[in-house]
């Protein structure tokens, strides 16, 4: 009989679903050690978040043949170790996306309304009619920043209200939004400018990082309300307590903060911030979901069906995975870069390979460049199972193809094209690492790794000083640099690998300069 180990706690019924179709052992806080003697026998193993599964631990599973992740993230399980001992691994990515999704719409309502300002006040016996008077919801437009899983729940909601939606989220087609009902915006500014409530439903990724900044604020109406239940930092906190204690905005309601738990913040000193603890699971109905969903999941596996939620490809030999790892590592820096050169959503992706690579099973390579694409803008994640759907989901049209030969050899090609824009970039292996060859058909030959600044500008006498100039000055460092031509005195490119993030007010003074037609930073 199947042996099954709960090392967290999950819902009851999660549990007897189990119970059908193995032998369920329950053991909670387990020690390092005797999590090691217990996995060297079972089956299945089910956690949440507290039980690590690294690599040490994992080594003394010889029987396991699935991993169930309770929850989304998988950070606390080793998923490329897994999936070279042929381990599957499932989560359930759905289940909390209705709670986050109610609790943005109580936070929105109780600072449209002052309610925790008005119970504290109940509370201290007193009776002020006058001092907590609200805002309806009804005719306001709401701004929703992400169109994903939870940001599509939320419109649902909002639209109950009667509330008129406008969205950003480059990432999704005009239809997806237009099917909800979304006004879709181009611009992020011109969202806050319209907005009277907005709520962010973005990852948190170097780009996404103070999505939310002083500019963006400036714009807001003064009654403008914020709500965040996605990720601390995606808001500029320093900028946000300025506007809220000089009354710029309304006000600011906060399920996530940049640190967390918060020390002494002082948004939390201001009368208009209202805020819970990063709560936005925190519901019986999410949790009983997240261990209904992943015992399903199990179940299916156990009887040869496909399962929805899978995290990883375990089916590969794993003496494949050793010979396409880097072909997949330099897929996945291509994928990267390509949606972070890209302003506006990708609507076509050709691969094309040469060399060895040209000979085998692409498939598990193609994956690995659309989860490199798409990771940094989707929140709940996406991995190297469902980076095709994903990618259809999106309308994106993804074609491959083989030459017989290149001049580097083991080679990809990408080339990417969003609504007005398009990207070419050509990588390739060497000595078993990723290189980047070509941006846009200027030759470069750089590791494809780290903080990469990219200036398009024209080729004159003391370019590279300048730039060095201006970074040095603000007090960042450059680690290497190359420069690609095609012709003396034409469009050149210049490629800066630094040592710390380009903040945005020092990239728009670099695009000033003289010469400089274009700037972007890629983080990688």
């Amino acid at each position: 009989m199947v042996k099954i180990l709960i090392t967290d706690e999950i819902h009851e019924e999660a549990v007897e679903i189990l119970r059908k179709v193995g032998d369920v052992e329950i053991a909670t806080n387990l020690s390092k050690e005797e999590l090691k003697r217990k996995i060297e026998d079972v089956d299945v193993i089910v956690v949440r978040s507290g039980t690590k599964l690294t690599r040490d631990i994992l080594e003394y599973a010889k029987k396991l043949k699935i991993i169930a992740r309770a929850g989304v993230g998988v950070d606390n399980i080793d998923v490329e170790y897994a999936t070279e001992r042929g381990i599957i691994v499932v989560n359930s990515p759905d289940a909390s996306s209705i709670s986050v999704a109610e609790l943005t719409m109580g936070l929105m309502l109780a600072a449209a309304r002052n309610i925790p300002q008005a119970t504290a006040s109940l509370k201290r016996g007193e009776w002020d009619r006058k001092s907590f008077k609200g805002i309806e919801l009804y005719g306001k437009t709401l701004g929703v920043i992400g169109l994903g899983r939870i940001g599509q729940q939320v419109v649902k909601r909002a639209k109950a209200f009667g509330m008129n939606i406008v969205g950003y989220d480059p990432y999704i087609p005009e239809e997806v939004a237009r099917d909800l009902g979304v006004k879709l915006l181009d611009d992020l500014n011109e969202l806050c400018k319209v907005s009277d409530i907005i709520t962010l439903h973005v990852p948190l990724t170097p780009k996404t990082r103070h999505i939310i900044g002083k500019e963006q604020i400036s714009l807001m109406k003064r009654n403008a309300i914020i709500v965040n239940c996605a990720r601390g930092g995606l808001i500029d906190e320093r900028a946000l307590y300025e506007a809220l204690k000089e009354g710029r905005i309304r006000a600011a309601a906060l399920d996530v903060f940049e640190e967390e738990p918060p020390r002494n913040n002082p948004l939390l000193t201001l009368d208009n911030v209202i805020g819970t603890p990063h709560q936005g699971a925190s519901t019986e109905e999410a949790q009983k979901s997240a261990g209904i969903i992943v015992a399903e999941q199990i179940v299916k596996i156990l009887r040869g069906e496909p399962a929805e939620n899978v995290v990883n490809l375990p089916a590969i030999p794993s003496e494949k995975i050793g010979k396409l790892k880097p072909y997949m590592e330099l897929a996945e820096k291509l994928g990267l870069m390509a949606i972070q050169l890209l302003d506006r959503s990708i609507e076509k992706v050709e691969l094309i390979y040469s060399g060895e690579i040209a000979g085998e099973d692409t498939e598990i390579v193609k994956r690995s460049f659309l989860k490199g694409m798409l990771s940094p803008i989707l929140l709940a994640g996406v991995n190297l199972v469902n980076a095709p759907s994903v990618a259809k989901s999106r309308n994106i049209k993804v074609i491959e193809g083989t030459i017989s030969e290149s001049e580097y050899g083991n080679a990809i090609k990408v080339l990417a094209e969003g609504n007005s824009d398009k990207v070419s970039l050509v990588g390739s292996v060497v000595e078993g690492k990723p290189v980047l060859r070509e941006i846009d058909g200027y030759k470069v030959d750089i590791k494809p790794e780290g903080i990469i600044c990219i200036i398009r500008h024209i080729d004159r006498p003391g370019m590279i000083g300048k730039v060095g100039l201006l970074l040095g000055d603000h007090g960042i460092n450059i680690a290497g640099m190359q420069v690609g031509r095609k012709e003396p005195g034409g469009e050149s490119i210049m490629i800066l690998k630094v040592d710390h993030v380009i903040p945005e007010e020092v990239l728009e003074k670099l695009k000033k300069l003289e010469n400089i037609k274009d700037a972007k930073v890629i983080h990688l």
